[in-house]
């Protein structure tokens, strides 16, 4: 055997084992693939058994064409099993419990996510808002929640956005209304843009109906609020990942301390006018004129209501503040959504003895965490979770619910309704706002 040979027998021999290991490696990355795309399709299966895989707002849709499954998505997204990789592609997996942090959508190195609001089968209502957060009626601004942005970043930096936008808008007109800006509501977002037109020194007035913190404040003292970094006016950054609302309203009301920042508490806002100069607006503390309007108010407006009889006695309420000051109370909670199911956990932790009553067979919209927690708390008999069963009546000591068997009365001191909320339509139209369903419209698309 030549030595020339000899090599080109070596070299097909190394040729050949390398092309063995690569075919090796490709075969276990393919399976890998598969395997993995496998029990993604298995949660999804899963999500669609459980009513999670359907959206009930804000989420992204990833378009499979431009999709190149780097995973960037799923690792920028702060929560778990929102989005999964299906042979190659992303897809939702859970999109009914996106809270609309866009971080997936900034992720994408190939610009493949647009998020969107609603879809086709079920429409989200929502006041018309222009990129500038302006509506229809010029001079009225709306950011948060009521937009349909309720996630505590977004609604902070929509605040913040907002009421430079109106900033900007003035150039040099003079105008002899009372305020700039007439500031709704407390939440995060009336919180940020509150600070913020402190900072451009404009005039303005903040208000709201109840106490600072918005729709945080209703939630149950010890419930954890998910935020991420945000930026606040006159403060700086702030890195929280998990805090307590307690916590989270403290820090607001210290850096508006700090900063000599009043927001009006307990100032119902009565009626919205638009004038030949600005808007009057009348409030339970009096009447006042403004250049312009942020409304930062929540999306519920008012609690909606079951229409039951005995439904307006005083032992029925509609939100749970101090849980831990309950004892000994025969209660029952009626919802199926998150705040139900934990506000009748911390409830039965305080010794009590909570019925849960939800319409549905299944819980399909929690969480869960709060799934497993409830499923828990029903197999030891801490809860007695009464599914398909609707309140007939609310009587002084008792309560009828009805359910497949036929009415049962039982003994009953208090009563939690967690229905949801309705939009405040009227309080809308009234000022002229327009009103529309979104039928899987986008709200935020990379521009080609």
């Amino acid at each position: 055997m030549t030595p020339e040979l000899e090599v080109l027998i070596e070299n097909l021999i190394t040729y050949g084992i390398v092309f063995i290991i690569v075919i090796g490696i490709l075969v276990y990355y393919i399976k890998g693939k598969k395997k993995s795309s496998k029990v993604v399709e298995e949660k999804i299966n899963k999500a669609r058994e459980m009513g999670f895989y359907e959206p009930v707002s804000l989420h992204p849709v990833v378009d499979h064409d431009i999709c190149i499954g780097s995973g960037a998505c799923i690792a920028a997204c702060p929560e778990k099993d929102i989005l999964g990789i299906v042979n190659g592609k992303a897809t939702t997996i859970n999109a009914s419990r996106c809270v609309g942090h866009g971080a997936c959508f900034h992720a994408c190195p190939v610009e493949a996510i647009t998020l969107v609001m609603g879809t086709e089968k079920r429409g989200v209502e929502l006041p018309h808002v222009t990129p500038k957060y302006e509506t229809n009626v010029e001079g009225i601004y709306i950011a948060g929640e009521l937009g349909g942005m309720g996630l505590i970043k977004n609604a902070v930096e929509q605040g913040k956005q907002a009421v430079q936008n109106i900033h900007d808008s003035f150039g040099k007109q003079k105008n002899n209304c009372d305020y700039d800006i007439f500031i709704i509501g407390s939440g995060p977002a009336g919180i940020a843009g509150t600070l913020m037109a402190a900072k451009l020194e404009m005039k303005y007035r903040a208000c709201d109906q109840d106490t600072i913190g918005g729709t945080v404040f209703s939630f149950p003292r010890s419930k954890i609020v998910m935020t991420n970094p945000m930026d606040i006016p006159l403060h700086g950054m702030i890195k929280l990942t998990e805090t307590s609302k307690t916590e989270l309203i403290e820090l607001w009301q210290g850096i508006l301390k700090k900063n000599n920042i009043t927001i009006n508490e307990n100032e119902k806002v009565l009626s919205v006018k638009k004038q030949e100069e600005g808007f009057l607006i009348k409030t339970s503390k009096g009447e006042f004129t403004s250049r312009t309007v942020l409304l930062a108010i929540g999306r519920r407006g008012s609690p909606r209501k079951l229409g039951v009889k005995g439904e307006n006695r005083e032992k029925v309420s509609y939100r749970l503040l101090e849980p831990e000051l309950i004892h000994n109370e025969k209660i029952l909670v009626v919802g199926g959504g998150d705040s139900a199911v934990e506000n009748a956990m911390m409830l039965a932790d305080e010794n009590n003895d909570v019925t849960l009553a939800y319409r549905s067979e299944a819980f399909k919209r929690i969480k869960p965490k709060n799934l497993e927690r409830i499923n828990q708390y029903s197999e030891s008999g801490k809860i007695s979770v009464r599914y398909s069963t609707n309140i007939s009546e609310i009587k002084e000591d008792t309560v009828v619910l009805a359910g497949a068997d036929g009415e049962e009365e039982i003994d009953n001191s208090l009563v939690y309704i967690f229905a949801g909320g309705e939009l405040p339509n009227k309080f809308l139209a009234d000022m002229g706002i327009n009103i529309s369903k979104k039928f899987g419209e986008a709200v935020l698309k990379h521009q080609k």
